[in-house]
């Protein structure tokens, strides 16, 4: 095998002809991991995310049920929910021309209805999205024939672990959130996926991650290489940004799964790591060419956030990573429309597997 790749061409990281073509193919076509539950943990609690082109309003139904449509009146098109987030009591009301709709999106009000009987309730309710919860997340689906869950989204987790059993001993769905930050990136989408699956970068840019992390100063990521979690290094107590004691430790985790940090990129816009105490998720939104907004949560045992305890090492070691990350693709994203980087770059052998991920691109593209 040949020790370079080649990577994607600059156009494919500036080009808005193909970001419009991934908003279509890519994010409107996948399953996309849009809001935590406890977000929307009563009925009525709403959150309104960007998937691909449109805007989709994810709330949850009187039954429990987590629901999602598109954010638009059937009557003329406003936007329903112009707020990030919110409640409603038992109705989403148009500030239009006041058509409303309940939580399962059947239009029940609407300015002088009874004298519109041939109005369709139904028909001209919101549009659904199909939508279903995993890891304590609700994901949607834009497309009308959604591809497998179990393959695409499960099924990296797999690729990368070896198992789904060994997600499932985390048991992420009853953890509690400890710390949320949003990231507003001035970087393609895709750079901050390779960034994230490789390590070369480790040892030059974050000096607090190798220090936990030893072995990622040769450059390998965790990610290459299936079931491998990277070890901490000797006297570390915990993943903090000063290899501190960490919080109480997930019950139930298999005796590999101790002092190791496992990572998994969910395409196309998750990444997932996990360590013995927490588990960090990572949800991308990409907003243009070269602006993509990254919400990070820090999830522990809802007994350590009700106790009150302190997070700052723990969350400040990624915090500090991120940052460290960002500030990297940012560098990155003005070169991509340079003429030295029209024909795109190499990929060294540790860096190899992101090749998969840029042919899993094209395919989608063509």
């Amino acid at each position: 095998m040949t020790s370079l790749l080649p990577t994607l061409p600059g156009a494919y990281y500036t080009d808005p002809a193909v970001f419009a073509a991934e908003q279509e193919r890519v994010f409107e076509q996948m399953w996309f991991c849009a809001v935590r539950g406890e977000d929307i943990a009563a009925a009525g609690r709403y959150r309104t995310v960007r998937v691909g082109r449109e805007s989709v309003l994810v709330t949850r139904n009187s039954g429990g049920e987590a629901r999602a449509f598109l954010n638009v009146c059937r009557h003329r098109g406003a936007q329903l929910c112009a707020d990030e987030e919110g409640a409603v009591k038992r109705t989403f009301r148009c500030t239009y021309h006041a058509w409303s709709y309940d939580l399962d999106g059947r239009l029940v009000a609407a300015p002088n209805l009874v004298k519109m009987p041939d109005l369709d309730r139904v028909e001209y309710g919101l549009r659904p999205v199909h939508a279903r919860e995993w890891l304590g997340y609700v994901w949607v689906c834009l497309s009308e024939t959604p591809p497998s869950f179990a393959e695409t989204v499960q099924g990296a987790c797999v690729e990368r672990l070896g198992d789904l059993a060994s997600l499932e001993r985390y048991g992420i769905e009853d953890l509690s959130l400890g710390r949320r930050i949003r990231y507003d990136v001035r970087a393609n989408w895709k750079l901050i996926i390779e960034n994230f699956m490789e390590c070369y970068h480790c040892a030059t840019i974050h000096p607090e991650l190798v220090h936990v992390l030893p072995e990622f100063a040769g450059g390998y990521a965790a990610q290459y290489y299936v079931g491998h979690g990277a070890e901490f290094g000797p006297g570390i107590e915990g993943f903090t940004v000063d290899g501190g004691a960490g919080v109480t430790t997930i019950a139930g985790l298999a005796q590999e799964q101790d002092r190791r940090y496992f990572a998994v990129t969910i395409r196309p816009q998750v990444f997932l790591n996990l360590v013995p105490d927490h588990v960090i998720l990572h949800r991308m939104y990409p907003l243009a060419p070269d602006r993509t907004v990254v919400e990070c949560d820090w999830l522990y045992l809802p007994e350590v956030v009700a106790q009150g305890h302190d997070l700052t090492n723990s969350v400040e070691l990624f915090d500090r990573v991120n940052r460290q990350d960002f500030e990297a693709c940012e560098r990155c994203q003005p070169a991509m429309s340079s003429r030295a980087y029209a024909d795109g770059g190499v990929l060294v052998p540790s860096e190899h597997h992101i090749a998969t991920f840029h042919e899993w691109l094209r395919d989608r593209l063509r």
